[in-house]
């Protein structure tokens, strides 16, 4: 019986090898053999996009590759929702949560995940895409009134937009009616300290964890 290191591993592999059907063939014996399928998103899947997301900030990968290997990774997740929403069965909706990636990174998968487990944790999310002006998370949180808002950044230099988001909900006059959350792969709670940010989500577990906290 294949264990979940070994699948989380070989899932992290096939990610960086861009190989679509290789991480759907992963996936579906990962559902077969029962093992955890949040920990082979996060620590398989997800792991292997932020090591070509590394090497793409280093120089040694470039854009077609992040692209490639976020297909390859939407895959996987593709095979492993019905999985997730399964589990999650149907529970009362617990608030609004409005999310994003953030203006300038395309990077999407992170966001899709997070949006998937809070959907399973009974949130009504609000997925505003990814490539989103700061401008549009001020909109969302004025038109939806969600407990939280949430920005993506998969890059050191889209990170730096997320301040943006804290000043700009200030100047709205909205910042006292919603939490922030940030996240991403070069994201960290000392970075969420520094911009005034309500909460760090390490991942999306993480994320589900701490949007529950706020609502019990």
């Amino acid at each position: 019986m294949v264990t979940q290191d070994e699948i989380n591993a070989r899932a992290k592999a096939a990610v960086m090898d861009f190989d679509d059907e290789a991480v759907e063939e992963i996936c579906e014996e990962a559902i077969d053999a029962g093992v955890d399928v949040v920990s082979l998103i996060q620590d398989g899947l997800t792991a292997g996009m932020n090591e070509v997301g590394d090497q793409f900030e280093q120089g040694t990968l470039f854009l077609p590759h992040v692209i490639a290997a976020s297909e390859a990774m939407s895959a996987g997740v593709a095979v492993l929702t019905p999985v997730l929403e399964a589990q999650g069965g149907k529970t009362e909706s617990k608030g609004k949560i409005a999310i994003g990636t953030i203006e300038g990174d395309i990077h999407t998968i992170g966001k899709d995940i997070v949006a998937t487990m809070l959907k399973i944790a009974g949130f009504q999310v609000i997925d505003l895409g990814r490539d989103v002006a700061i401008a549009d998370y001020v909109a969302a949180v004025k038109e939806h009134q969600p407990i939280v808002v949430g920005s993506s950044a998969l890059m050191t230099t889209t990170m730096v937009l997320q301040m943006q988001i804290e000043e700009q909900l200030k100047e709205a006059g909205l910042r006292d009616s919603v939490k922030t959350m940030v996240g991403g792969a070069p994201v960290t709670q000392d970075w969420a300290d520094k911009i005034g940010a309500d909460l760090y989500a390490e991942n999306a577990t993480d994320a589900v964890v701490k949007c529950k906290a706020l609502v019990a």
